[in-house]
């Protein structure tokens, strides 16, 4: 359980390190796979299943369909209770000296616990699976953001799996990048608004020039019409009639017409 967050870095530090050694194991448990039965397969199945272990740490599902289970067991492996080993729980969180922390998104002080880990580039990798997976989330009930926060993320990965900063720096980004999902969840509260309003407000205050003529206050009022109206339109089969989508494009229209948007 110790020896997994320096092996972690061991394996990131490499070029290409993650890529590759996903890779190999992924050859290797095929291999084992074949003679598990025989004496030698028996003399290094602990260190076949620390391997395992570590890819399953590192391995991020990219547009693969698995089942929910499986889903959340991959994204949140540095987050959970999540890698077994021949039935055995080991809890990333501790091994690298984190309390288990409360990821509702990313606390001050939890941020706090990440920059102060001995492991930089383990760190840099849990805040990359923290981040991806709250935009995922983001991205089923507030599109603009989402985009907005991801393009955000992209622009940090690029960099850091370019090695063109160090990367201390990258988690100085990616602790920045949370900070401000953080206070985009706050400006809702502030606003008075719910998360469809937020989400219907962004899209409006998208257009910079409309936030100056009309302000704040009278975008409320068309994001709060928006909701109530749409949660009256919308119908169980609307995601996937045409006809059902139009009607609510059109609705919406009118609506930003009667406030001269």
């Amino acid at each position: 359980m110790s020896l997994l967050p320096p092996a972690q870095e061991h394996i990131l530090q490499q070029e290409k390190g993650k890529e590759r050694f996903v890779q190999i194991v992924t050859e290797l448990s095929q291999a084992f796979a074949l003679c598990a039965g025989s004496e030698d397969a028996v003399e290094i199945r602990a260190d076949i299943g620390f391997f395992q272990a570590m890819k399953a740490a590192l391995a991020k599902p990219r547009g693969e369909r698995k089942s929910s289970e499986h889903l959340d067991h991959a994204v949140r492996q540095l987050v959970a209770k999540a890698i077994v080993p021949e039935g055995e729980i080991i809890d990333v969180f501790s091994a690298a000296g984190l309390k288990q922390p409360d990821i509702s998104i990313l606390s001050d002080q939890f941020l706090a616990e990440v920059r102060g880990l001995k492991f930089k580039n383990v760190a840099a990798e849990l805040l990359i699976k923290l981040l991806g997976d709250e935009i995922k989330v983001r991205s089923k009930r507030n599109l603009v953001q989402s985009r907005e926060f991801s393009e955000m993320l992209k622009t940090t990965l690029n960099a850091y799996h370019n090695r063109a900063i160090a990367t201390q720096e990258i988690i100085d980004e990616l602790i920045k990048l949370a900070k401000e999902m953080s206070a985009a969840t706050q400006r809702g509260v502030d606003l008075g608004l719910n998360d469809d309003e937020v989400a219907f407000y962004d899209a409006l205050a998208a257009n910079d020039s409309a936030v100056e003529a009309m302000g704040k206050d009278e975008l409320k009022v068309i994001a709060t019409e928006l909701v109530t109206q749409v949660r009256k339109s919308v119908t169980i089969d609307w995601t996937v009639k045409e006809g059902a989508r139009a009607k609510i494009k059109v609705m919406v229209k009118r609506i930003l017409r009667k406030h001269g948007y």
